[in-house]
């Protein structure tokens, strides 16, 4: 017998040892970006969890247990990430994981869970690789950087016309995998970029990609990665006078895009790609408004990371606390949630997928455009 079997027949049989075990937590860990560059998003589905926990919890918790939530930073490392991640498993036995946010962070993660047999619902990890490794206990509840990459390659090719665009990504898992599923969408369209860069995470000064892009005359500039990059790429560009039309992905779903860049005025007309309106579903409609009424805005992934909560108990409690067991049940089942009903492919992956493109404004706030 492998040790990856014997590991997870052992979890199972603790598991279900503690089903006799009366008022036991169960323990689930929240991983993303806590502290660091990208904490905002870290909060977003912190707050999200958090919330569908207590409104979980006040029905009864899990086969009768209540939640406890185990906060996991792995500030959007790597390394960091398989560290806390064998936290989450050998010492705070967890049974589930909603996360983590960066897919450069889940897709090492996801490994130990599946070794471990531990149950993984990512929120924001959109990178393809994720699922196509046919991990058995994977699953998302956003869509994938194909999808939303053909639907960034569309609107620029069809809805704007483009015909020079510069393309630049963050070299991260994440940003470079985005930028490219757009750019193969676009070549595909007959639209061939008239640049191609990487920038470095953490970089500041992004004045010579600017000088390039002014040189290539580009009249669309794309970018695949986060907020802490693209807010001050978006002002150096506006303040050195060019006009051409920014447009990124779901990296930049956040207030923070707003602060990094340094006013409203300098966002004011970029495009992005996120899901239709996470707090536009009727069945969410309660729990957004209880958000609102606490002073905080469900922005982001706020609601995803409350659809993943909801996910990971409904397969739990159909499971009777068996991880193993609810991955399987995810796959055959379908489940309400405030965002709607879910339903799963074998890779973990959504049946469907509802990216649209949005607009920020002079305001500081962003907009689903009607498509």
């Amino acid at each position: 017998m492998s040790n990856t079997v014997v590991r997870k027949t052992l979890i199972a049989l603790a598991v279900a040892g503690a089903a006799f075990t009366a008022q036991a937590d169960v323990v689930i860990g929240v991983a993303g970006p806590h502290t660091g560059a990208y904490a905002a998003f870290g909060e977003q589905l912190w707050r999200g969890a958090e919330k569908a926990a207590m409104d979980i919890n006040a029905k009864g918790g899990i086969n009768g247990e209540m939640i406890k939530l185990v906060k996991a930073d792995d500030a959007c490392e790597p390394k960091q990430a398989v560290s806390i991640a064998n936290r989450l498993v050998d010492s705070d036995e967890a049974v589930a994981v909603v996360g983590h946010f960066c897919s450069s962070s889940s897709i090492p993660a996801s490994t130990i869970y599946e070794e471990a047999g531990v149950l993984m619902v990512t929120p924001a990890s959109t990178n393809p690789a994720l699922t196509e490794r046919g991990l058995p206990n994977v699953f998302r509840v956003c869509g994938r950087d194909d999808q939303q990459g053909d639907v960034a390659a569309s609107y620029i090719v069809g809805d704007l016309g483009a015909k020079r665009v510069a393309i630049l990504h963050d070299k991260d898992t994440y940003g470079k995998g985005l930028a490219d599923a757009m750019k193969d969408t676009m070549n595909a369209y007959g639209v061939e970029e008239v640049l191609y860069e990487g920038l470095t995470r953490g970089e500041k000064d992004f004045n010579a990609v600017v000088t390039k892009i002014r040189s290539v005359d580009a009249d669309v500039v794309y970018f695949g990665g986060l907020h802490s990059e693209a807010g001050p790429l978006v002002r150096q560009m506006r303040e050195q006078g060019l006009t051409a039309t920014f447009i990124s992905g779901d990296g930049i779903v956040s207030d923070e895009f707003v602060s990094v860049a340094g006013s409203p005025e300098y966002v004011d007309g970029v495009l992005m790609t996120f899901g239709a309106d996470p707090t536009s579903y009727a069945a969410g409609k309660v729990v957004v408004d209880e958000f609102r009424a606490s002073g905080i805005e469900p922005e982001g992934y706020v609601m995803y990371s409350y659809t993943a909560m909801q996910v990971v108990a409904a397969a739990l409690d159909a499971t009777e606390l068996d991880p193993i067991a609810a991955s399987d049940w995810l796959h055959e089942n379908s489940i309400e949630t405030v965002m709607g009903t879910k339903k799963f492919d074998d890779k973990g992956d959504l049946t469907i997928s509802d990216y649209v493109m949005y607009e920020w404004d002079d305001k500081g706030n962003y907009t689903m455009l009607n498509n």
